[in-house]
């Protein structure tokens, strides 16, 4: 399905999201900006997605041609209203699925889609159940899917998302990177 007949450019090295946009039939094409991830320290945990793709939207500026649409998003984990990014090595990964294994956490997804007529930022929630996970587990998967690039130590479609999780709340899209229901959505509005 075309959107608009404009093109899409990815703002995200991300092979998820690419994936996603992928299997939806999107064609889009891939041009990043890097972007320092930093946000205010006193912002709301809830707007820290929208406001990181809104920033990396924004930093893609360049890329921007007439009759296309820049689209960057940015997902974060959360429990107890702490954000768990992308772990340091083996011992913050291993720390990260400690703390979520046998625990409710929510995966907030932001994204921005900007064109040089309009901008637009939403974000998706969803609930993730993880089962609880021994050392041996979490050990395990580190040592077998190196998580490092992921916020919160995983991902939905590995081990510790296929095996461990007991059920989600929101859509499987939303935690793997971008919630195609409502980018779909917003990109037929838009």
């Amino acid at each position: 399905m075309e959107f608009t007949g404009k093109k899409i450019i990815l703002a995200s090295k991300s092979p998820r999201r690419s994936q996603l946009l992928a299997n939806a039939g999107i064609p889009f094409e891939v041009k990043v900006e890097e972007v320092e991830e930093t946000y205010p320290p006193d912002m709301p945990v809830d707007e820290v997605a929208p406001f990181l793709a809104h920033k990396k939207a924004t930093a893609a500026l360049k890329f921007l041609e007439p009759n296309s649409i820049i689209l960057a998003s940015d997902s974060v984990v959360i429990l107890d209203e702490v954000i768990y990014g992308k772990p340091e090595g083996y011992e913050g990964a291993f720390q990260m699925l400690r703390t979520l294994s046998g625990r409710v956490h929510r995966v907030i997804t932001g994204v921005c889609l900007l064109s040089e007529e309009k901008v637009r930022v939403f974000s998706e929630t969803a609930y993730v159940h993880f089962d609880r996970l021994s050392d041996e587990e979490i050990d395990y998967y580190i040592r077998q899917y190196e998580p490092y690039d992921k916020a919160g130590a995983y991902a939905i479609q590995e081990w510790v998302g296929l095996c461990k999780i007991s059920r989600i709340e929101g859509t499987y899209s939303n935690i793997m990177g971008l919630p195609m229901n409502a980018v779909c959505r917003e990109l037929e509005a838009f």
